[in-house]
């Protein structure tokens, strides 16, 4: 299975739309896997419609309506391999012993909030994949997301896109 992974797209605050190479991926892929931050429901809409399978969870910028429909911790299988979504792991030191920990179950946990991509693997093989965020780099040199692929209970290619420079439009 062909996975999209985004998180922290934070619209239509951070970008007004979700960029164009993020949509056409969306078509291409068996599952698209958002780990939270949406901030509008439009951008859930637009993801539901276009997606043959959306997993999602919301994040700490998600209000009320987003938290309605979304969990705060999802998992899934995909071509075998147990997957789970979260938004926030705490601090970076430390990390994979926590998430081991807390999720013993999964074989990877997708989590976004600081807007850095990770691809780490816990000490007893829990890989720990951070997407980073489509559209607000912050002090990340680009804007990025990850794709995957997963089977035969094996976790393939994994590759951390980077989105080149938003265009400014002169006058704007």
């Amino acid at each position: 299975m062909r996975l999209l992974l985004m998180s922290d797209t934070h619209l239509p605050k951070r970008a007004r739309e979700l960029p164009a190479e993020i949509l056409a991926r969306v078509r291409e892929a068996d599952a698209v896997v958002h780990a939270g931050d949406w901030v509008d429901e439009a951008t859930l809409d637009l993801l539901e419609a276009r997606s043959r399978l959306l997993v999602g969870v919301y994040g700490n910028n998600d209000g009320p309506r987003l938290r309605a429909r979304l969990p705060e911790v999802a998992r899934a299988e995909f071509g075998g391999v147990r997957f789970g979504v979260v938004h926030e792991t705490g601090a970076a030191q430390g990390r994979e012993r926590r998430c081991e920990e807390r999720f013993p179950d999964l074989d990877v946990l997708v989590f976004g909030h600081s807007h850095i991509p990770w691809d780490s693997t816990a000490p007893g093989g829990l890989r720990l994949l951070n997407p980073g965020s489509p559209t607000d780099r912050r002090r990340e040199p680009c804007r990025t997301y990850m794709t995957v692929v997963a089977e035969g209970g094996r976790l393939g290619e994994v590759r951390l896109h980077r989105l080149p420079p938003r265009r400014v439009t002169p006058g704007r």
